[in-house]
């Protein structure tokens, strides 16, 4: 379980993040919306460990996050980011292999054992980059990027997720075929996910609990039926928006709501 307690961060005189409290339990997939400014970022990498809070304490498994060593938190922990920025061409087999290295006994970049060349193989056929195995990560789309990003964070096999901005770059079909796959570790591994996205339609399919921020407040936190209203989304994005059902699925469905053209 990974759990933020009253935490606050700031950036010199300004504040990112203001007194927020946040539990993820295995099995939770929780998204993160805001607009842009809103903290999420900042609050996503605090829950890494990748900066400290300036107030408020961060708790992995019931301990505090900077008591682990960077190791411990690589196998636990895995993370997406917008988009993999290398400083030398890859494959996206080593690429992806390289999530293997926090495990003792895993070496990277050609020490791997046949394990780590299994899982590396699983996630790829699950992220459908099987065929992309040779290709040099710096030859590939961003959505081909994007999903082999994914892959390696698969294939660290941690019991926690944190996704930012994971569907960038891709796609419709492969937007929900990553957010689907995210939902299925969720729930047959008891994963636990946390994604920042804008993307408020697929936060309300696929997570099933929402955090709203603006400017580093937490506005409201809940299923997604209890969040993403009409009066809390206006408030969050200072946008009149619509909220009815999706006609398949029942989950809230966000529409802006524009004054018609004269």
């Amino acid at each position: 379980m990974l759990e933020a307690r009253n935490v606050s961060i700031n950036y010199g005189t300004r504040q990112a993040v203001v007194n927020v409290s946040l539990r993820v339990s295995p099995g939770d997939m929780t998204a993160i919306v805001g607009a842009n400014g809103a903290g999420k970022s900042s609050l996503l990498r605090a829950l890494n460990g990748a900066i400290q809070p300036s107030r408020g304490e961060i708790f992995l498994d019931g301990k505090p996050l900077n008591s682990y060593l960077r190791r411990a938190i690589g196998r636990r922990i895995a993370v997406v980011t917008q988009e993999a920025l290398l400083a030398f061409p890859v494959s996206v087999l080593a690429y992806v292999l390289g999530g293997r290295y926090a495990w003792a006994g895993s070496g990277t970049w050609g020490w791997e054992s046949e394990r780590d060349l299994e899982i590396a193989f699983e996630v790829l056929r699950a992220t459908e980059l099987e065929n992309f195995s040779a290709r040099l990560m710096n030859e590939l789309s961003g959505g081909e990027r994007q999903r082999a990003v994914l892959a390696r964070a698969l294939a660290t096999e941690a019991g926690i997720l944190l996704l930012d901005e994971p569907t960038a770059n891709l796609d419709l079909a492969h937007q929900a075929s990553m957010l689907k796959l995210v939902r299925a570790h969720c729930n047959e591994r008891a994963t636990a996910a946390v994604i920042v996205t804008h993307d408020i339609n697929l936060a309300a399919e696929f997570a099933n609990r929402v955090v709203l921020l603006k400017s580093g407040h937490m506005i409201a936190a809940g299923k997604p039926r209890e969040v993403l209203t009409e009066e809390l989304l206006s408030e969050v994005l200072e946008i009149k928006v619509l909220v009815d059902a999706h006609p398949l699925s029942g989950a809230p469905r966000i529409t802006p709501a524009h004054e018609a053209r004269r």
